[in-house]
């Protein structure tokens, strides 16, 4: 056990320094959040007036936490680029040949992405609030929205290493990314509420993982919060997270047999 969490330590540090020395990706990845926060906000700021709609009258204060899971859904389904350049410079081959802990290298790339999660989350929250929007759940609904945008994270960057260690091509995992992200999105309330969508969507939604990430956020973030749905989708996330990192780990054994 204390080799593994030396391993993780180390392996996360690796990481960490590679972005303390380009800063400059950390924000380039808060482009599109910002443009969706400011441009969203204002295109669709008519959307609560819709009967039935019911985000208590300030569309910024619906969307913020949709941003930020948007954010950590991109995010984190790029995180098997980082093994594939390392598969590409023959540095994951040296990893699986020594003794390092096959689920610190795992674990490490899930904390990597976590940390970067939780740094820019904090910025979009920044600038939400700066731009008018005020969330009424406290430092208790920030802390819970952090953690369902870390779990979020932890789901989908496992499976994009797991793709990334079973395809080993860049364009593979673009390619799949793509397919995924975009109609997990739409088929949450990120952006609409669902009570306003068909029936077929809103049965979707309801075993959408991303969608229980936005609901555990917007939820925590109001100021009268379910906490029966907080905790349910909380526990679905955290479950779901858990299988996907095993099989992410698992997916080591299939590209060592390929090599």
């Amino acid at each position: 056990m204390s080799t593994a969490i030396t391993h993780t330590a180390i392996l996360t540090g690796r990481s960490l320094r590679g972005i303390w020395r380009m800063p400059v990706f950390l924000v380039m990845n808060l482009v599109q959040p910002i443009m969706w926060l400011l441009l969203f906000g204002q295109l669709f700021k008519s959307v609560v007036d819709i009967p039935g709609f019911g985000a208590g009258g300030n569309y910024l204060e619906f969307l913020t936490p949709g941003v930020v899971m948007m954010m950590a859904l991109f995010a984190s389904a790029w995180a098997g680029t980082t093994y594939i350049q390392d598969m590409d410079r023959g540095v994951m081959d040296r990893f699986l040949t020594s003794p390092t802990n096959r689920g610190a290298l795992m674990v490490s790339s899930l904390l990597y992405q976590g940390m970067t999660t939780v740094v820019q989350t904090l910025m979009v929250i920044g600038i939400a609030w700066l731009t008018g929007a005020r969330f009424h759940g406290g430092v208790s609904g920030l802390l819970l929205l952090l953690l369902a945008a870390v779990l979020l994270t932890a789901v989908f960057g496992a499976l994009s290493n797991a793709v990334a260690l079973l395809l080993r091509q860049q364009q593979a995992l673009i390619g799949i990314s793509q397919l995924l992200t975009l109609p997990l999105m739409f088929l949450s309330s990120a952006i609409m509420n669902t009570k306003l969508s068909p029936q077929w969507v809103q049965n979707v939604a309801a075993y959408n993982p991303f969608e229980w990430s936005v609901i555990v956020g917007r939820q925590a973030l109001s100021a009268a919060p379910d906490w029966a749905s907080i905790w349910w989708h909380l526990g679905l996330l955290a479950a779901l997270a858990l299988v996907m990192t095993w099989v992410a780990t698992r997916a080591f054994r299939a590209y060592q047999r390929s090599t």
